[in-house]
């Protein structure tokens, strides 16, 4: 019996990873046009992708675009700006996220509104406060205009309030019996166990900082300062028929997001099931 059920859902199970398959290659073609069309010479035929799989292939692309500028420390900056992003909101939204979903605070509610009515405003309508207090601060052109404003970030303090709200109250009561403070309970118990979400709210800031445009070119006017996105825009004005160095900047921009997420992969698809499953 139990064979002839498998026989009958064997053509929909087929089917439904044919659809799966057609989809993962309407997503993963424009990466691969991108990856082809910068190991292509400007005088490449560029009439089809085909015409383009024909070679010859080169990498004189992204040696141009690597010399054409301090794409290195570009790189640097992008990469110490995400890292120290992504730690301020894995700490601190996850300690936000404890208050509000464990302990009794005055006017709880109310901070919980506001936290979501924070993320309902456009980031563009608080871009002229922002800047006149990055100003006010003395923080123009330095790393702290780049960090500070998104080192907690209402999206975060949300996620992780709503995971937490699902952990089992059991395990912090018998710790609160055996002694331990808010701190152990929150360093010791609840960020092991909310370890998937962590790594999803990781990745996502990650890759949002990563991405950014508006604020680092906002805040900053020096080159030594410029974020790979800000730098490679600016290298994009000067490329705008260059199709094989736009797309030898635009690889490299995209190599540490796709690297990413390939190495956080199973914990972001757990993190994800995880939530969904739990509210």
């Amino acid at each position: 019996m139990s064979s002839i059920a498998r026989g009958t859902l064997r053509p929909s199970r087929i089917l439904l990873h044919l659809v799966l398959l057609a989809v993962l290659a309407g997503m993963v073609f424009p990466l691969i046009y991108m990856l082809v069309l910068s190991l292509r010479t400007q005088t490449a035929d560029f009439s089809s992708f085909w015409r383009l799989l024909e070679g010859p292939f080169s990498l004189a692309n992204y040696v141009d675009v690597l010399d054409a500028g301090p794409f290195d420390r570009y790189f640097l900056n992008s990469l110490l700006v995400g890292a120290a992003v992504t730690a301020g909101n894995v700490l601190f939204c996850t300690m936000v996220g404890y208050a509000l979903a464990r302990r009794h605070i005055p006017g709880k509610a109310f901070w919980l509104v506001t936290v979501i009515a924070v993320m309902m405003i456009p980031p563009q309508v608080v871009m002229i406060p922002l800047y006149r207090m990055m100003v006010a601060f003395g923080w123009i052109n330095t790393y702290w205009a780049l960090i500070v404003p998104t080192l907690v970030t209402p999206f975060g303090i949300f996620l992780m309030r709503q995971y937490i709200m699902n952990l089992p109250r059991e395990i912090e009561d018998a710790a609160r019996i055996d002694g331990a403070g808010d701190l152990a309970i929150l360093f010791r118990m609840i960020m092991p166990l909310s370890k998937p979400m962590i790594v999803v709210l990781a990745v996502y800031t990650f890759l949002t900082n990563w991405n950014t445009f508006l604020y680092p070119f906002l805040f900053t006017n020096r080159e030594d300062l410029r974020t790979l996105t800000v730098g490679l825009t600016f290298y994009l004005g000067n490329q705008s028929i260059d199709w094989g160095h736009l797309m030898a900047g635009a690889s490299i921009s995209a190599i540490p997001v796709i690297i990413l997420f390939v190495a956080f992969q199973r914990q972001i698809i757990q993190g994800m099931t995880a939530g969904a499953v739990k509210g």
